[in-house]
C-alpha cells in the first residue's frame, strides 16, 4: 500500500462507484431521452425514470447511512479511547466543543501532532479539513469504508 495522506485518503469501492451508479446514471438518462422521443411509450419510460430515480437515491442514502453511522460511533469511540491514553482523563468537556469533522480529523495525526492539534482545534476552532491539511506526518487509516 502506497503511503496515505490529505490527497489520496478517500476511498472508492469500484463496483459501486464506477459500475452500478454508472449504469443506474446511463439508464435513468436513457428514460429521460425516451420520454421525449417515444411518443407511444411515454408514460412506461416516465415510470421507468421515476423507479430508476429511486434506485439511484435509495442506493446512495441507505449505503452511506448504514455505513457511516457506525464508522462515526467508531471514531468518536477511538477519539475517547486516545484522548483518555495521552491525556489521563475522560474526554467528554473536550468532546463537547468539538464538531464531528474535527475529530475525525484529528485521527489522522500521530500522538504529538495530535495534542498540538486538538489544542488548536479548541483555542482556534480551525474545521476538520484545516486540521487535515495542518498534519505534517499523516498517520493512515485504511480501514474507512
Amino acid at each position: 500500500m502506497k503511503a496515505q495522506n490529505y490527497k489520496n485518503h478517500k476511498k472508492y469501492y469500484p463496483p459501486h462507484h464506477f459500475i452500478y451508479l454508472p449504469l443506474l446514471g446511463i439508464l435513468q438518462v436513457a428514460a429521460i431521452w425516451k420520454i421525449f422521443t417515444d411518443d407511444a411509450h411515454q408514460l412506461t419510460w416516465i415510470l421507468f425514470a421515476v423507479i430508476m430515480f429511486l434506485l439511484i437515491y435509495l442506493t446512495l442514502m441507505v449505503r452511506q447511512h448504514y455505513a457511516l453511522g457506525n464508522q462515526n460511533r467508531i471514531i468518536r469511540l477511538e477519539f475517547k479511547q486516545r484522548y483518555f491514553e495521552l491525556f489521563g482523563k475522560r474526554s467528554d468537556e473536550v468532546e463537547e466543543r468539538l464538531n464531528f469533522g474535527q475529530i475525525a480529523a484529528l485521527r489522522f495525526a500521530y500522538d504529538e501532532e495530535f495534542k498540538a492539534l486538538l489544542q488548536k482545534a479548541l483555542t482556534q476552532n480551525i474545521s476538520g479539513d484545516e486540521i487535515k491539511k495542518s498534519i505534517s506526518s499523516w498517520k493512515p487509516d485504511h480501514h474507512r469504508v
